[in-house]
């Protein structure tokens, strides 16, 4: 049984270390808009730490939702009461994850992720068997770290 009126994925949030950074990144290449954007929030109880599994103390500086067709991201940025881990998770790690954008035509989205100076990690991989046989994909990261994956099969998968 499932969560009773489930009926879909709303939105994919995370922490950036400068949301201005993480903004314009996703605009600039991405073409997200700013949908609304609220904050700082702050307690000097336990509710941070009760409803975000954050720090009691932990500061919330901003969050801005950004929206793209029917894609919308929640970014955050803390200031952190404590020593705050500043690099994400490998995907090898409990907690690991990436987001992954469908393109068209990867070796052109490739070159362009290259002359924007963003680090690809290899070159594109060709699923030749298996049910994403057809399906080509690549991993790169955002300025911050965080991993992000392109993903085309024009002719289908599998």
């Amino acid at each position: 049984m499932s969560i009773p009126t489930l009926s879909k994925v709303d939105h994919i949030g995370f922490t950036v270390p400068s949301i201005d950074q993480a903004v314009e990144f996703f605009k600039k290449h991405f073409g997200f808009k700013v949908a609304y954007e609220h904050g700082p929030f702050a307690s000097d109880d336990d509710w941070m730490s009760v409803h975000l599994n954050v720090k009691s103390r932990d500061v919330l500086k901003k969050i801005v939702m950004m929206e793209a067709g029917n894609m919308l991201l929640e970014i955050f940025e803390y200031a952190a009461s404590q020593a705050q881990n500043k690099v994400g998770p490998l995907n090898s790690d409990v907690g690991g994850h990436h987001v992954a954008f469908y393109v068209d035509d990867m070796h052109q989205a490739v070159e362009y992720l290259r002359a924007q100076g963003l680090t690809v990690l290899g070159e594109p991989t060709v699923m030749e068997q298996g049910p994403t046989a057809g399906e080509t994909w690549v991993y790169f990261l955002s300025p911050w770290g965080m991993q992000l994956e392109l993903v085309s099969y024009p002719n289908g998968k599998g």
